[in-house]
């Protein structure tokens, strides 16, 4: 983590424009191409959300103006993000919330997040994990939603990105994933959350 100059800082104006609104998150939606992927996680015998997340957490981590966060009127730059992501048991229905780092391999993940998950009876647990080094992931596999919102922290320093699923369905001869980002606006833009929709959609097209 590095703290950033924010007289220098490119972003300077723009966080300044957005910092004067009442609550400068913003949400996009929009449907993922994941025949592929659903393929990939079918023969590996792994979880498609948990597969997710990592495909999710592993792009973001690549693109540096998501690693930016607001902590104590300040700017920081985080060296990697780590994901949390809600879940519930078999029966229940209930979730809880599960977090872990990434590590390298996504099918490790994959098996790493289920056996946490199974294992985890608490509703969370304590981490040593910097809250704004998270991402929020959300999974709703009954509807395949248009638009979402996410619960309102009115706090204009929460810059953790929030990520939600819906249920995948067929068009044509490709299946489709509804995925929903929030930010906030004055760390990141429309253009940002385009490269990281497209460069999502590369790596899930390359596994």
């Amino acid at each position: 983590m590095q703290y950033i100059n924010f007289d220098t800082w490119k972003r300077k104006n723009h966080y300044s424009f957005f910092e004067k609104v009442d609550n400068p998150q913003f949400n996009i939606c929009s449907n993922i191409d994941v025949t592929n992927f659903l393929k990939f996680v079918k023969e590996n015998k792994i979880s498609f959300y948990y597969s997710m997340v990592y495909a999710s957490t592993y792009v973001m981590n690549e693109i540096e103006d998501f690693r930016y966060k607001i902590r104590d009127g300040k700017i920081i730059l985080h060296d990697k993000l780590r994901p949390s992501f809600t879940d519930m048991s078999p029966g229940e229905d209930l979730f809880k919330i599960v977090t872990l780092d990434l590590g390298e391999c996504i099918i490790k993940f994959s098996n790493n997040a289920k056996e946490m998950s199974i294992n985890q009876i608490e509703y969370f647990t304590e981490t040593d994990v910097e809250q704004d080094e998270l991402i929020y992931f959300s999974c709703i596999p009954w509807i395949s939603f248009t638009s979402i919102s996410n619960e309102i922290v009115m706090n204009k320093e929460d810059s953790i990105p929030r990520i939600s699923f819906g249920k995948y369905f067929s068009q044509s001869d490709k299946i489709l994933l509804p995925y929903s980002i929030q930010v906030n606006h004055m760390l990141l833009d429309g253009v940002h959350i385009g490269r990281y929709m497209e460069r999502l959609q590369q790596f899930l097209n390359e596994l």
